[in-house]
């Protein structure tokens, strides 16, 4: 896919990881122990052989770049094409539509300078693992001219009311497609992730502005259904829709789960994330661990079960940690108890506390609080 760029589209409304997202753009909540939420789709795209990654980011990116950089681990420190970072023209306007013409429009230049022929245009908080080159040679062998990749998925786990779904014909072209549909009869979901020549973009960011239109998904795809060759292609993995602290919590709780949390970090390539150097986890003989993930660098003196441990966190001797979610660099002082937490990074709590929450509405706990 050297002749394929892509635009990860980092526009969204900031409230629907709410406590957890207060200090950093949703991109960079942490997950699965050692990773970001954008470290899947980026290395995605890397594992499927695209060079040239450009990112709209709003605001709150600081800890996006420190993450990023220039992109090193994910072999995008290079001279021609690269990691580019994409900010918006007016950072005091808020994100009412992540897909609005204006955040594309306002990055024409870097679209029309870059050498590729096709772009890729994804999300970030579909979190999975897929090869690109299937989705392409798809879009190519139907001479389509727009491919968007969905997940059919099973309704009474998945709230619908929070994603784009649409329907097929039976040779894969889209005959209906919904913008987050109070009622729908559909279970497929698009993965907020599509694939068309650069030129067809360029004419529908520069058409839509042009007419005042705004939604590059209602003004440039669902009104053109008809006139273009719009096509799904499915995706047959394992897809963690996180929307929502509720979805955040289940698909962590999700990975500890073999054949989930093998399929999400190696079944179609390696995800890769900032390289931290540190020493192993240390257990003492106190240590009791059963069924988790846990991170290096961590100090275990009580009890962890069915929990995700980030690196550097410490568990006080007499602790219980169950159903719950720690985040880097976390004091758990001795003999307290906490189960359906989620701790932001360097939370303290303190000697003998008890804190519970909900497997359906977990605790959460801000970044640097001491309780």
């Amino acid at each position: 896919m050297k002749d394929v760029m892509a635009i990860i589209n980092l526009m969204e409304d900031d409230n629907f990881l709410k406590e957890i997202s207060y200090h950093r753009p949703q991109a960079a909540v942490p997950f699965g122990g050692r990773y970001r939420l954008v470290d899947f789709i980026l290395s995605n795209i890397v594992n499927s052989g695209i060079k040239n990654v450009g990112i709209l980011v709003q605001h709150k990116y600081r800890s996006l770049m420190d993450h990023l950089g220039r992109g090193k681990e994910w072999d995008l420190d290079r001279k021609r094409d690269g990691l580019f970072f994409l900010p918006p023209a007016d950072f005091t306007a808020p994100v009412t539509n992540k897909w609005d013409l204006q955040y594309f429009h306002s990055h024409l230049d870097y679209i029309n300078n870059s050498r590729q022929k096709y772009v890729l245009i994804a999300g970030y908080h579909m979190v999975c693992n897929i090869d690109f080159n299937e989705a392409f040679l798809f879009h190519k062998t139907m001479n389509a001219d727009i491919t968007i990749i969905y997940k059919e998925v099973d309704p009474t786990k998945t709230d619908l009311t929070q994603c784009y779904t649409l329907e097929t014909s039976q040779d894969g072209r889209i005959t209906d497609f919904e913008v987050k549909p109070q009622k729908t009869q559909s279970t497929k979901i698009a993965l907020e992730i599509c694939l068309m020549e650069k030129s067809l973009l360029v004419d529908l960011i520069n058409r839509g502005y042009s007419r005042g239109d705004s939604d590059l998904v209602r003004d440039g795809f669902i009104k053109n259904l008809n006139r273009l060759r719009i096509y799904g292609y499915p995706h047959q993995g394992y897809l963690a829709n996180i929307n929502s602290v509720q979805s955040y919590y289940q698909h962590h709780m999700d990975l500890l789960q073999p054949n989930i949390s093998r399929e999400l970090f190696f079944a179609k390539g390696l995800i890769y994330t900032k390289g931290k150097d540190g020493p192993p986890t240390k257990y003492t003989g106190s240590a009791k661990v059963k069924n988790s993930l846990i991170a290096n660098g961590c100090i275990i003196e009580g009890q962890v079960e069915n929990s995700i441990i980030f690196r550097g966190v410490k568990v006080g001797k007499g602790a219980m940690v169950k159903n719950s979610i720690i985040m880097q660099q976390c004091t758990l002082e001795s003999d307290i108890y906490l189960e359906h937490v989620i701790t932001d990074k360097k939370v303290v709590i303190t000697k003998g506390k008890h804190l519970k929450g909900d497997k359906h509405y977990p605790l959460v706990i801000r970044k640097h609080a001491v309780i």
